[in-house]
């Protein structure tokens, strides 16, 4: 006997599944999260069993200039998410409606953040460049060391992105046909953009305001 499920629509009994590379890059960002854990856990112990230290050297850090680096950042995480609802549209590039108003595609967004997120990384460099000059080192004591490889870190998970964003254009241009696939590599390039943002917030917290 012919039950009705039989005549049900294919689409009806298809089971939605996520997306498998989203799925990997959150899982794989999730180990990242241990790992600056560990980094933050340097930092706390040395507040605990090295104040005096530590109260010198954060006095020597350039607040305004790191807050006006981070806001730079921030901003970059915004116009990344543009660029991602721009490829959720499937818009590569800038169109103009009938009203005349151009409408940026996911193209340029993506190449605002990259250019910010190069500025951000260069201000890092100069920063490093200042403090040595003041005399502190990599190897001038456990803080100076605990700064660098932290910030140093994250600044190369940055510089992993800024990677990840040159490919993802670099496929938008390639392909003839602007589909899900690069809509969907869009997104989860803006995943670790974002986590690389919210990480570098909690540094700035800690290390430049923390007393």
């Amino acid at each position: 006997m012919t039950t009705s499920a039989t005549y049900a629509p294919a689409a009806a009994r298809t089971i939605k599944r996520p997306n498998p590379v989203a799925v990997g890059t959150i899982v794989w960002l999730g180990s990242e999260v241990m790992f600056f854990a560990g980094l933050f856990a340097i930092y706390f112990t040395l507040r605990s069993t090295s104040p005096e230290l530590w109260a010198h050297r954060t006095s020597e850090l350039n607040v305004p200039y790191a807050f006006v680096n981070t806001i730079v950042l921030v901003l970059s995480s915004v116009t990344c998410q543009m660029g991602v609802f721009a490829a959720e549209r499937m818009q590569p590039y800038t169109s103009v409606s009938d009203k005349g108003r151009k409408r940026w595609g996911m193209v340029p967004w993506f190449w605002l953040t990259f250019a910010m997120g190069a500025v951000f990384v260069s201000g890092q460099v100069w920063e490093y460049s200042q403090l040595v000059a003041e005399g502190m080192p990599i190897s001038a004591d456990s803080y100076a060391s605990a700064f660098y490889l932290t910030t140093g870190f994250h600044a190369l998970h940055v510089t992993g992105g800024l990677v990840a964003f040159l490919l993802t254009l670099g496929r938008a241009f390639a392909v003839k046909n602007f589909t899900h696939k690069e809509a969907t590599t869009a997104i989860v390039v803006s995943y670790y953009w974002h986590f690389v943002d919210v990480v570098w917030i909690a540094l700035f917290l800690v290390i430049y305001f923390l007393k």
